[in-house]
């Protein structure tokens, strides 16, 4: 073999290749995701113990943070008379002893055998005259030299310790050195990036000299994680826009002027900038592939029916496809309320004009009605489709179905998706617009939502008031948010209670919003006329209880989370949110969105039980009410989570790159991605480059990251 090493090469040579790894380790390696080379030298350290930095137990000063090394000598575990676990460690090296206690972890005793080198971080304190560390973090770290010591992700039960990993990593690197490794990444990239070579990045992620060298390299393989991302999303971007046949809508006429003529409000300027871009994707005769992000409350829906009567004045059909039965209702509800008196000029009728049609499509349709509606979509006399994922079922044929509205897209499956757009197989593909209500980072769109372009609502209409979060913890604090209800309902206004998402269990979330409103009835809120709202109640009841919450025939709604989008009350000022600390900032914010869209302040309690260490989440709630911004603490509070299909080759998801830490690099991604791809589209001029995305990816991660 000749030329540097390419990490299709890598792949090629088993683990066992290298110096003492016989089955046992082979099988343990396995385990840990290693079977060949590049899995091993592409299994990065988790953490860096920087030996410049060590203390020596003699010089560890009381109350300050350290980090020292030092060899185990003993451990003896025991039960506290509360029952909880301990474990007492004595850990020495040349300038004295220091003791440990762990509170709660067992494991420790069968990790720290005598004779062990530990790296401890913590704060050294005092106890009975010595020095001691309660629960340090712990590093295994064996007889490993130099000034920075790479810690490998371990695992008990594989029997792998970090120093085996380092040593076979050091190996490979060592025996890689003679021809080199090769670097897929154009020359004129890694310069306008300012980014160390391959070869570099790779020795000092795993033996770097310094701190500085470390983060340097991880710099660089992080941008080759993002760049192998995008590049497959933006060569999917540009062969649809390249290959897939759309419909050239003409401009918005006479049926877009009667929709806007219609409103009783006028749009905000964020509306009509997203209405413009939209049409101009709308008039390009490739299919338009666009996300529309909004925040709670911004007018996303006045933006989609008008890209939808676009489909129909040019004689084609519209669908909007929600996650859910209820979603769904509500949207055919509102849209027909929105349309109401809207009629399409049609120069064959005898009065020049005829009414729309929008029909609702859900699997609770039935008889009668479902035949009819059928027929009318065949046949092109249904303008607008309104449904749930029946929408996109064998028997569903569009006569022309030109525009495609889907809400709350990360509901849905991909494959679900993609069948709504091949309904027409045969002919053109209909234009996509995907709607989001939850905010999503720049950074974690432009990866996410990589091949769709993205349109942004960032100005609420005029007339919202502005939503004021109290964060009740515990039930003297409880007890005033029943006291605000009760004050709020007194006024002539309404109030939602939202029960936990207990677990996935419809029965148990339906369990818990029956024993909330029970409870509710009879104590805080007695008096009060409750509705019930959950999942598992039938079709009919559900929307008789909507709409009787909306005729303000009841004061309070009791319900679970089916409220948490599209419900549109303007006369519900207070919302009352239970067990808070149980949901995530994103459905916090949307059920928050529920109230605050009339002319009267509005207030959300969000109630939890006693928490004493604080909750991030509730907090970042109670200080902000910008859906972007909680997105952004959102992102840094869970990371950046994982991009790929569950099935995979193993080697495709974010192992360094965050896309909370690296927001630039993704950007700086994102523009490499299509320089490259404009320039070449197969990227025949880089063929290690496409040889590694043809490694990297299997086609399943292709299409789940292009459709999704």
């Amino acid at each position: 073999m000749s030329g540097s090493i390419t990490s299709r090469e890598l792949a090629a040579i088993p683990i066992e290749r290298l110096h003492g790894v016989g089955p046992k380790k082979r099988e343990a390696l396995e385990q840990l995701g290693i079977e060949n080379v590049l899995d091993l030298v592409t299994t990065y350290p988790r953490r860096w113990v920087d030996r410049s930095r060590e203390a020596r137990i003699a010089d560890l000063v009381p109350g300050e943070e350290a980090l020292v090394i030092a060899t185990v000598r003993s451990a003896r575990a025991r039960t506290t008379r509360n029952r909880r676990s301990m474990l007492n460690v004595t850990v020495g090296d040349d300038s004295g002893r220091l003791d440990l206690v762990f509170f709660n972890q067992a494991w420790r005793s069968r990790q720290l055998t005598e004779g062990l080198q530990v790296a401890l971080f913590g704060t050294a304190g005092t106890y009975r005259g010595g020095l001691q560390m309660a629960n340090p973090i712990v590093d295994l770290i064996g007889d490993r030299t130099g000034r920075i010591v790479p810690i490998y992700p371990q695992s008990e039960k594989a029997r792998v310790s970090t120093w085996e990993i380092a040593a076979w990593v050091e190996e490979s690197l060592r025996r890689c050195a003679e021809r080199g490794i090769a670097d897929p990444v154009p020359a004129a990239v890694r310069e306008r990036h300012r980014l160390v070579d391959r070869e570099r990045a790779l020795h000092d992620i795993h033996l770097p000299e310094s701190i500085r060298d470390k983060e340097i390299a991880r710099h660089r393989l992080a941008f080759d994680e993002l760049l192998r991302v995008q590049l497959v999303l933006v060569a999917r971007k540009r062969r649809m826009e390249r290959d897939a046949r759309g419909i050239a809508h003409a401009d918005g006429g006479e049926l877009a002027q009667r929709f806007r003529a219609s409103l009783p409000y006028p749009l905000t300027g964020a509306q009509e900038r997203v209405i413009a871009e939209i049409g101009e994707d709308l008039a390009a005769p490739h299919p338009m592939h666009r996300l529309l992000q909004g925040d709670v409350g911004a007018g996303k829906t006045v933006v989609a029916v008008a890209a939808m009567l676009r489909a129909v004045e040019g004689g084609h059909q519209a669908a909007l496809m929600a996650p859910t039965e209820v979603l769904a209702e509500q949207h055919a509800v509102g849209i027909s309320r929105l349309l109401d008196g809207v009629v399409v000029p049609d120069p064959a009728n005898l009065f020049g004009d005829r009414p729309l049609r929008v029909e609702l499509l859900t699997n609770r349709v039935s008889g009668a009605e479902r035949t009819s509606v059928l027929a009318g979509l065949a046949d092109g006399t249904v303008d607008l489709a309104i449904g749930t994922h029946a929408l996109i079922q064998e028997k569903v044929d569009f006569a022309s179905l030109g525009v495609v509205v889907v809400d709350e897209q990360h509901r849905f499956g991909v494959e679900q998706r993609a069948a709504l757009r091949d309904r027409t197989a045969s002919g053109p593909t209909p234009d996509t617009l995907v709607m989001t209500a939850t905010p999503i980072p720049r950074t974690a769109a432009m990866t996410v939502y990589g091949d769709l372009d993205v349109s942004v609502l960032d100005e609420l209409p005029p007339g919202r008031t502005p939503i004021a979060t109290r964060w009740a913890n515990g039930p003297l604090l409880e007890a005033e948010a029943w006291a605000d209800v009760r004050d709020q309902v007194a006024a002539g206004r309404q109030a939602y209670v939202v029960c936990p998402l207990i677990d996935e269990s419809d029965k148990l979330e339906a369990a818990s919003a029956l024993e909330t409103h029970e409870r509710l009835a009879h104590d805080e809120l007695s008096g009060m006329r409750l509705g019930l709202l959950h999942g598992r109640l039938p079709s009919a009841e559900k929307e008789a209880t909507m709409d009787s919450f909306r005729s303000g025939e009841l004061d309070v709604l009791v319900a679970t989370t089916v409220i948490e989008v599209g419900v549109d009350v303007a006369n519900a000022t207070v919302m009352v949110i239970l067990d808070a600390d149980r949901f995530g900032i994103a459905q916090l914010h949307q059920l928050r969105g529920r109230v605050g869209r009339g002319e009267h302040a509005s207030m959300c309690w969000l109630v939890t039980r006693d928490i004493e260490d604080g909750s991030p989440r509730v907090e970042a709630l109670v200080a902000s009410t910008d859906g972007f911004e909680l997105a952004e603490v959102d992102l840094d509070l869970r990371g950046g989570g994982t991009l790929m299909s569950t099935s995979q080759k193993g080697r495709s998801d974010l192992k360094l790159a965050s896309l909370r830490r690296d927001r630039s690099l993704v950007e700086d991604a994102r523009r490499a991605a299509f320089e490259l791809v404009d320039a070449d589209d197969e990227l025949a001029g880089h063929p290690l480059l496409a040889d590694e995305l043809d490694l990297v990816f299997s086609d399943r991660d292709e299409e789940f990251l292009a459709r999704g």
